[in-house]
């Protein structure tokens, strides 16, 4: 898959919680420490190139950011890096806050 798709809030939970979906937030780490998906990890350009290196490219990645725009680019990127399964999820954690639970701190 050299491409990545746009997935609803409950498509990336249910990757989450079936296929062990490794979730990214590219959100500003004060927005991160707000509120953020449990387990995510918070990337960016510091530690993108560690991310891709380090990561298991065969299971899916679902991206995260503030509404579903920014996410569609790294998930772009992500999917042109080896990800075999590239996802952005729509909304973003506007979305997901309004029904899914979130962990607070760093």
């Amino acid at each position: 898959m050299s491409h990545f798709e746009r997935i609803s809030v409950q498509r990336a939970e249910q990757l989450i919680n079936s296929e062990g979906a490794i979730v990214i937030d590219v959100r500003d780490p004060n927005t991160y420490a707000q509120g953020h998906i449990e387990n995510s990890i918070r990337v960016d350009n510091s530690n993108v190139h560690s991310f891709i290196e380090s990561s298991d490219k065969s299971k899916p990645l679902v991206v995260v950011c503030y509404h579903g725009n920014s996410s569609q680019q790294a998930a772009a990127v992500m999917a042109q890096q080896g990800f075999e399964k590239s996802y952005s999820m729509d909304g973003g954690m506007s979305e997901w806050t309004l029904t899914k639970p979130v962990v607070m701190g760093e």
